[in-house]
């Protein structure tokens, strides 16, 4: 495993904070075009043995209720990892944050500061942080998964 992978292993070891008994894990692809026999390309998912600058990276964080009771108010808050340039969620009704997980919206909504002290919309690559707060209870039992993409930087 090279430098780049064990950084980010260790940074989604831990990354989502969850309440009650949800438990989370978190799986890191690398998506790589592959063309089939018709000539046709796509993208495919491979376990990231080596990665390198600009390949794209999909984030999974699946979730499961192992508790005895309904999960309400269920938050996952997801870092990016430093050597990762955020690209995007899966679920439109995610949020992220551009000041380092202190406040979240959507990225359109959000901006950053410039040096000389006026402001520019938030672009991907400024957001650090990704959040998930589910509007329904998670059953006991359920489970599901969440998304994000990135590139190598």
């Amino acid at each position: 495993m090279n430098k780049f992978l064990l950084a980010l292993a260790l940074t989604l070891a831990g990354p989502a904070q969850a309440q009650q008994a949800v438990a989370l894990k978190s799986t890191v692809y690398v998506a790589r075009p592959v063309t089939d026999a018709q000539g046709n390309k796509k993208n495919q998912l491979f376990a990231p043995d080596r990665v390198l600058p600009g390949e794209a990276l999909v984030i999974m964080l699946e979730y499961k209720n192992n508790g005895t009771k309904p999960a309400a108010d269920f938050v996952i808050n997801n870092p990016i990892p430093g050597a990762v340039a955020f690209t995007g969620v899966e679920q439109p009704w995610a949020v992220v944050s551009v000041d380092g997980g202190r406040t979240y919206g959507a990225l359109a909504a959000l901006k950053v500061a410039k040096g000389d002290g006026t402001f520019r919309a938030a672009l991907p690559g400024d957001v650090t942080h990704v959040r998930w707060k589910f509007a329904q209870t998670i059953a006991p039992g359920a489970n599901g998964r969440v998304m994000f993409y990135g590139t190598v930087k």
